[in-house]
């Protein structure tokens, strides 16, 4: 990666974060390694801009190149911000979970659609802080139009060996260690359908920052409800690495969909333009603005307050 450019004179638009199990794209040509640093800090790895078909992708590692972040670790204010700066509007994420429903099997895929958030609080969660206020809406945290696209290109592949549970509540625990017994029964019984350790704030950030952004899990266990074997890291490992080729498959059939003209106004997050833009005028009056604040969030979005 050293040896890559670093800098890329094209707006990317479709990121993928990758999480355990997906470190990296097949079939994409490296172009170019960035190293943004935003008020937020410096993202978990280095922004991989990935060639195919002469469409470019960047590719950012949650957990660091050596997977050296813990989920409370990761710097998603960063990662986020990083993204949107060199013209992302849609974000593909990657994650490992595991199962709190019998019917989704180890190596099956879920498109989720909502999330409870079982974090502690100790992550940093919002842009707006600090002297600026800023709500959005969260009431749908991923996003249906790009969930319909992950459906169409995993119903292609169900001869292939890809599954794939179409909507699904992801419970976000805190982590780094796995749930109890007690605990894992107590989601089952919240309607919990998988569970993991870093939608959120990544799903919230994403939003705060205008863009499109959808999950795509893949079961690697039972958890610990089941009357199989309970989860351990091994356990994870092994069936990430059974399934590995399906899951690059997968997020990739999604890229090139998502690379259509027909999907460019979704693709560019038309339908969430202005929805953060709007409320953060509203809110804190000028007066009350702190100018820091206001240069963190014109990082986001230039110009948002006429300066």
């Amino acid at each position: 990666m050293g040896s890559l450019p670093d800098q890329f004179d094209r707006p990317v638009h479709i990121a993928v974060i990758g999480g355990t199990g997906l470190t990296q794209m097949a079939g994409y040509t490296p172009v170019a390694a960035l190293n943004p640093v935003t008020p937020w800090g410096v993202p978990s790895s280095p922004i991989q801009i990935l060639e195919h078909n002469g469409v470019p992708i960047a590719f950012l590692a949650r957990h660091g190149v050596h997977h050296q972040h813990a989920p409370h670790e990761i710097p998603v204010r960063a990662n986020i911000a990083a993204l949107r700066a060199i013209g992302v509007r849609t974000i593909i994420a990657f994650s490992a979970v595991g199962s709190l429903q019998e019917e989704i099997r180890p190596m099956d895929f879920v498109v989720p659609d909502q999330i409870i958030d079982r974090t502690k609080g100790i992550r940093p969660f919002t842009f707006f802080e600090g002297g600026i206020v800023g709500h959005v809406g969260f009431a749908d945290p991923f996003d249906a139009k790009v969930a319909a696209v992950v459906q169409k290109c995993a119903s292609a592949m169900e001869g292939e060996g890809v599954t794939l549970h179409q909507g699904g509540t992801v419970i976000c625990m805190e982590g780094p260690q796995f749930s109890t017994r007690a605990e894992s029964n107590m989601y089952r019984s919240w309607g919990g359908s998988v569970i993991n350790m870093s939608a959120l704030p990544e799903a919230k950030l994403a939003r705060e920052a205008e863009l499109t952004y959808q999950m795509i899990c893949m079961a690697t266990d039972y958890d610990c409800w089941h009357d199989s074997e309970d989860v351990d890291v091994a356990m994870v490992m092994k069936y990430m690495a059974a399934n590995g080729a399906n899951a690059k498959r997968l997020v990739g059939a999604v890229l090139d969909e998502l690379a259509k003209q027909e999907h460019s106004d979704m693709v560019m997050a038309k339908h969430w333009e202005g929805t953060t833009v709007a409320g953060l005028k509203f809110m804190t009056k000028p007066e009350g603005r702190n100018p820091e604040a206001v240069k963190r969030v014109e990082y986001l979005f230039p110009g948002c307050f006429g300066s």
